[in-house]
């Protein structure tokens, strides 16, 4: 019997655990997949967004610019990478100048500071490759980017550190009430819960459904995006939008934290809840919007493409809060862009709901800070030959793209909630995220994964579930 059962181990998932663990209170999170981060939170755009965009008033408005706000000293307290680079959004004509300006009207009613109207001339002086079409933009200082899977994984860790369990490769499949609270039927048992907090990204709607009467509906909402070589990271400083549409904010062209250019999202409605599968025409269309805002990006310089879902609900704001007619069913649903940038918030919000409505009593032992993997390249000389002294295997080189280290890998595996997979080992590490894309990795990734984890080669995963690498009959030969 817990006290709260968390459906979902993505970013919102992951903040509320780590922000509920602060109070004397038995949490469980469970997630069907076999690492934390595999869900909308892996494939997104990694930006946190500066608020100017949100309906003011809106829970996406208020949350966008406190979670922007606590970004900052979350990322020191919990060692992952951000970094605030700005952004603009263009206009590349005089007639778009009143939706420009509304958009600064509106940044500033949901208090977003700092925010500026550039003439084409501040524009061009700033970002030389943006488009000559150019007419003005919004800039805001406060927009940053940051890696999605360092602050999922971030939040996870210091969770478990502070006592949250978390039952991966387990998929809810009926939810039920019962006299002290709610029954969890999984494919591993049932879990019983006093209270249930609903963080299950496009699935959150089928969770919801089980529970009230009155429906909600999300809509799997597909993305794709390129992402080129670290040769490209500087095409531009800032992220760089488009002027908003109705699906979103269309094409952006931004650096990411370490150091490549993104490129994208598509937005097109699809059915299948898990189709995250790219398509030509999609990233036709991602190149030839990009090219629109960014002269000469240099689109040959592709390493890969991905597919991202968002939660889309009919209402078009997040959904937070206790469900009217289930009591202690708490839902945190349809959180689509800004969802990454107001993650904090969100786990803040929802864990100071449970606190008042449980009673709950804060921890005096809370650990509030979680040490990331040590990366031998961001220390000085100095120190990095006393670490390889130490321990040889941060000297010996697996990922030449990413020059990922033995000894990180091996921490990525060793540590709370470690990896387990191919995939584990790239979001903790960014082994194989470089240009060849683990063509030369991966074969040694899985001799220390093997190693590690004490498992036969043939039982390694890409990410889980099916996804093995090695099959065949004869398993003498490994």
């Amino acid at each position: 019997m817990y006290d709260v059962v968390i459906i979902g181990a993505g970013v919102c998932g992951a903040a509320i655990a780590r922000e509920l663990s602060r109070y004397q209170v038995k949490i469980c999170v469970l997630e069907k997949e076999e690492d934390v981060c595999c869900g909308t939170s892996k494939a997104n755009s990694a930006i946190v967004h500066a608020g100017y965009d949100a309906v003011t008033g809106s829970l996406k408005a208020k949350l966008n610019v406190r979670g922007n706000e606590k970004m900052g000293e979350l990322s020191e307290e919990l060692d992952f990478p951000f970094e605030r680079n700005g952004s603009l959004v263009l206009c590349l004509n005089e007639g778009d100048m009143p939706n420009l300006q509304a958009l600064y009207d509106r940044g500033v009613a949901n208090g977003v500071k700092e925010l500026q109207i550039l003439s084409k001339e501040e524009v061009l002086k700033m970002e030389p490759n943006v488009t000559d079409d150019v007419y003005a933009a919004l800039y805001a200082p406060t927009g940053g980017i940051v890696c999605p899977f360092g602050l999922n994984i971030a939040l996870a860790e210091n969770a478990c550190a502070n006592g949250v369990e978390f039952q991966f490769n387990t998929e809810v499949t009926e939810i039920h009430k019962s006299e002290e609270g709610y029954e969890l039927q999984t494919n591993k048992g049932i879990f019983k819960a006093r209270y249930v907090v609903n963080a299950a990204g496009v699935y959150a709607d089928r969770f919801h459904n089980m529970v009230s009467e009155k429906k909600i509906h999300i809509t799997a909402r597909r993305g794709d995006y390129c992402l080129l070589d670290k040769e490209a990271g500087g095409h531009v400083r800032r992220t760089v939008f488009a002027l908003p549409g109705k699906l979103g904010k269309g094409i952006l062209v931004t650096p990411t934290v370490h150091g490549n250019l993104l490129v994208g999202p598509t937005a097109v409605d699809v059915e299948d809840k898990e189709g995250v599968n790219t398509t030509a025409e999609g990233l036709a269309q991602v190149i030839e919007k990009a090219g629109m805002s960014v002269r000469n990006i240099p689109i040959r310089q592709v390493i890969t493409s991905f597919a991202g879902l968002r939660a889309h609900e009919e209402g078009d704001d997040f959904i937070i809060g206790e469900v009217e007619d289930a009591p202690g069913f708490i839902d945190c649903a349809g959180i689509e862009s800004p969802g990454i940038a107001s993650s904090p918030a969100i786990g803040e919000m929802t864990a100071e709901l449970l606190a008042v409505k449980m009673g709950l009593t804060e921890k005096d032992d809370f650990i509030p800070t979680r040490q990331g993997i040590k990366n031998p390249n961001q220390l000085s000389m100095e120190e990095r030959n006393a670490l390889i002294k130490e321990n040889p295997a941060y000297g010996n080189i697996i990922c030449r793209c990413e020059m990922v280290t033995e000894g990180e890998i091996i921490d990525a595996i060793r540590r709370p909630l470690g990896a387990k997979s191919l995939d584990g080992v790239k979001r903790r590490t960014r082994a194989g995220m470089g240009r060849c894309q683990s063509g030369f990795c991966s074969p040694r990734t899985m001799e220390i994964l093997s190693r590690e984890c004490d498992m036969s080669m043939f039982d390694i995963t890409k990410s889980g579930g099916d996804s093995k690498l090695v099959v065949g009959t004869n398993k003498d030969i490994i």
